[in-house]
């Protein structure tokens, strides 16, 4: 189990009305979703760098990108991949 820290967060009383109907464990709430927040940030940053890097990215490996994330057409050439 990794370590934890106490820390006081402030938020609106509605955010937190509707957040305590969402679940009786705030911390493990809050922390999933700073966790996933930290994760797309990470991935912006490095899509970033990769595109400064190498140029924006084409149509075409979006589409590919976009069809392995929700799936669609051509999805399953490089399922096996994933």
């Amino acid at each position: 189990m990794s370590s934890t820290t106490r820390i006081t967060v402030t938020l609106p009383s509605e955010q937190v009305a509707e957040l305590r109907k969402l679940t009786d464990n705030v911390s493990g709430y809050v922390a999933e979703a700073v966790a996933r927040q930290i994760r797309y940030q990470l991935l912006g940053d490095a899509l970033r760098r990769h595109e400064e890097e190498h140029g924006s990215f084409s149509d075409d490996e979006l589409a590919e990108a976009h069809a392995k994330i929700f799936g669609g057409a051509g999805s399953s050439k490089g399922a096996d991949a994933a």
